[in-house]
């Protein structure tokens, strides 16, 4: 037979007016029976039957004692807050009010308080944030690996470490692995980096070019030595030079006189210094070219005096020679200086004075007239007259005029 089952109705009390807002309920047996019949649970409890005995417990979100009297609370659980919410002390508080440390942030999530240091601080967020302008690169490094993290206006800034290259933000590898990573100019080193073989495969002062990766070493020209191992000059000074090629010049030993002077011309050496010149028998710039002599050249350079004039010529044993002239209209002596005259024509001398050798002198020298006359100048000339009681050719002679003769043509001009 089976138990008799015992039904429990549960009756809904209203509080008095100071606590309208909650509802108590009361557990009593309403049927015989089983083991509910003979007890009664507390207000806000229920009755339950296990293994054939009554059991009083509080409902759900109550606590007291359900013998007498269960109380409603908040919560008992964490679960019966909000996400953002603890239960403590039987009421949904927010735990982030002392979970973190000093300057931390804090944020709940499933009921648990969730502790991080704000950008630009670091430390441990359930103890103390301490202000680090370095943090937005910490906690975590927000750059990929082999790179470089700066702070930049407050922000973080990922670039790739001296040798690699790739994303900063996924992570950076070597410049090269091989050769072929690289430029044909370049080759990859040891050091992962794509750099120029010449600085390590070629001996100092060598010169080097790359082709395929490779270096390619070779002494300067005319440098002697292993372009591996070591190249130096053919010389630093005159000294380490043969007698051939007494010079160093730019570090090669040279004859100075090479490819200097012009066509035809001598070259002597000084010490090292090359000294041009033309040969006796020829003239010209001995740097460019030396020609043979022409009668010209008698007068190049001018060897009169100032103001004169030169033109070949001879002298009295029929040697060439230059002759020195002083020109038209001057003066003086044609090896030392020559000064341009008084006068060149008459015009330019008094009326009494006639341009004598470019200089106003008197035409009546002495020896213009004849005998018996006397000269006088007029018109720059000289002019000769018969002396009184004379007559004739003044040019030549006068003379004496005879007193019959005299009355005789008196007498005769007289009559005309």
């Amino acid at each position: 037979m089976k138990p008799t089952q015992t039904a429990v109705l549960l009756v809904a009390l209203v509080a008095s007016t100071s606590a309208m807002s909650q509802v108590h309920y009361s557990s009593r047996v309403l049927t015989g029976g089983g083991s509910c019949d003979s007890h009664t649970c507390g207000i806000n409890a229920r009755c339950t039957i296990s293994e054939g005995r009554p059991v009083c417990s509080c409902l759900n979100l109550h606590m007291g004692d359900p013998l007498s009297r269960c109380e409603r609370v908040e919560c008992i659980i964490n679960e019966d807050c909000i996400g953002n919410r603890i239960c403590s002390s039987n009421r949904c508080v927010d735990p982030c009010a002392d979970a973190c440390g000093a300057n931390a942030l804090c944020q709940t999530r499933n009921h648990v308080p969730v502790c991080s240091c704000p950008p630009g601080y670091t430390g441990d967020p359930f103890k103390n944030c301490i202000y680090d302008p370095q943090a937005p690169c910490k906690n975590p490094n927000p750059c990929g690996s082999n790179t470089k993290c700066e702070v930049i206006n407050g922000v973080a800034t990922c670039t790739c470490l001296p040798g690699y290259r790739g994303r900063p933000l996924e992570g950076c590898r070597h410049e090269c692995e091989s050769d072929f990573d690289c430029p044909s100019h370049l080759s990859c080193s040891s050091k992962f980096r794509c750099e120029s073989p010449c600085a390590t495969q070629c001996a100092e002062n060598a010169e080097c070019d790359v082709a395929n990766h490779r270096a390619v070493c070779n002494c300067p020209k005319n440098w002697l030595g292993n372009p591996l191992i070591s190249c130096r000059p053919e010389c630093t000074h005159h000294s380490d030079c043969p007698a051939g090629k007494p010079a160093c010049h730019y570090q090669k030993c040279v004859d100075p006189c090479d490819g200097v002077c012009g066509t035809h011309a001598n070259c002597e050496l000084r010490d090292v210094t090359p000294v041009c010149s033309c040969p006796k028998d020829r003239t010209g710039d001995p740097f460019t070219f030396c020609r043979p002599f022409t009668d010209e050249d008698l007068c190049t350079p001018n060897p009169c005096g100032l103001g004169a004039e030169c033109r070949p010529g001879h002298d009295n044993t029929g040697k060439k020679r230059p002759v020195c002239t002083c020109p038209t209209g001057y003066i003086g002596n044609a090896l030392v200086s020559c000064q341009r005259g008084e006068c060149l024509s008459d015009a330019e001398c008094p009326d009494n004075r006639a341009c004598i050798n470019y200089s106003c002198q008197n035409p009546c020298t002495g020896r213009e007239c004849g005998v018996n006359a006397s000269c006088s100048p007029r018109r720059h000339i000289a002019v000769c007259t018969c002396n009184d009681g004379f007559r004739g050719d003044a040019l030549f002679a006068c003379n004496p005029i005879d007193s019959r003769s005299a009355r005789y043509n008196a007498g005769r001009y007289t009559r005309y």
